[in-house]
């Protein structure tokens, strides 16, 4: 049998040093291997002949099935690579806008029906911002980075510090003191390097928040306090970018996308106001159990990933609750209000509890 296979492999890697072309190469061993299963199936047993070339058709059987998951394996991979690369077809894509890496590592989102190959290329064309690269915004930053969102900004004035380790994962011991920004770029770049990161070490202002958002399709808001979630509402309605807000304590988190341009309604209209001082006290204060923001960050992600292909059904209009402590999820309706201050129409109101952010 190990003559046989000594054969094999001569016959392919030979054959290739020959400059044989793989289709004649892959026809000469599968004349080999018929040969050597009929010479098992037909002669008696004992023969010489038979002995030489194993004594049993099992192994020989047993090997051409491996081959044969092997070979289908590979058509499947190539029919998602040609899939993703025709032209002329609901599949177009550019064939030089992914590299062969790359459509390997899409390859679980473009077999997907409601992405597919246009899907994946409107992640990689698309720039999106994350305000905060904290609890929330260090899985919406690993998430987005792994799915190939073309362009990653972030924007955060804090530095990694022991504390934070507890729940914000983007972030490692080796970084404690390191600019949050900075960490996560590190991360990002490391998870892929097919995606462009764009980090902002500062605080977000009312001075630069315009100029910075002009520049991104989507804004992810993972802060911790209200003056930067109005902020980053009043610039996203007026610019007319969508906004997806999470926020999240001690067991509980929410989630939105807001975009009044779309008909729905934008963060104001449903918390006018920020809660008086105490009621909605930050994680510093209250606590959060760690996986929670992992949780509701993820889910931030999933719905980025929505509003850029136009996947499934948005949060426009929407609010998801999850409620981690007794495992349950609920959602409620969100309408916008005529009198808001930020976005100034709809038809009537709505509102919900919040909770400050990581």
């Amino acid at each position: 049998m190990l003559r046989i296979l000594a054969l094999a492999a001569f016959t392919w890697w030979g054959g290739a040093y020959l400059g044989w072309s793989r289709a004649l190469r892959a026809s000469l061993l599968s004349v080999l291997f018929v040969a050597v299963v009929l010479l098992q199936l037909t002669l008696p047993e004992g023969h010489d002949l038979r002995e030489a070339t194993g004594g049993s058709p099992m192994p020989w059987l047993i090997l051409g099935g491996f081959g044969l998951l092997a070979a289908g394996y590979g058509w499947i991979i190539s029919q998602l690579k040609n899939r993703a690369q025709s032209q002329g077809s609901p599949m177009s894509q550019p064939p030089s806008l992914f590299s062969e890496t790359e459509l390997n590592r899409y390859a679980r989102h473009i077999v997907l029906r409601e992405l597919g190959g246009p899907g994946q290329k409107k992640l990689k064309q698309a720039r999106v911002l994350v305000i905060g690269a904290g609890g929330l915004g260090a899985p919406a930053l690993q998430y987005l980075a792994a799915a190939g969102v073309g362009t990653i900004g972030v924007i955060d004035d804090d530095e990694v510090e022991n504390a934070n380790l507890q729940r914000q994962v983007i972030h490692r011991d080796q970084d404690i003191g390191m600019p949050k920004v900075f960490s996560a770029e590190a991360a990002m770049r490391a998870q892929n390097p097919y995606v462009e990161v764009r980090p902002f070490h500062r605080r977000l202002t009312a001075d630069i928040a315009e100029d910075l958002f002009a520049d991104f399709d989507l804004i992810l808001d993972g802060t911790d306090n209200f003056e930067t979630r109005y902020l980053v509402n009043e610039t996203a309605v007026k610019l007319g970018k969508p906004l997806i807000s999470g926020a999240l304590s001690q067991w509980e988190g929410q989630l939105s996308l807001f975009h009044p341009k779309s008909g729905g309604p934008c963060y104001q209209c449903i918390f006018p106001a920020a809660p008086a001082e105490g009621l909605a006290p930050s994680c510093a204060q209250a606590g959060v159990v760690g996986p929670l923001p992992g949780v509701v960050g993820a889910m931030m992600a999933v719905e980025a990933i929505k509003a850029l292909t136009g996947a499934g059904a948005s949060l426009c209009g929407e609010m998801l609750i999850y409620d981690a402590l007794y495992g349950e999820s609920r959602k409620i309706r969100l309408a916008p209000r005529e009198d808001c201050p930020v976005c100034g129409s709809g038809c009537g109101g709505g509102g919900v509890s919040g909770g400050a952010s990581v």
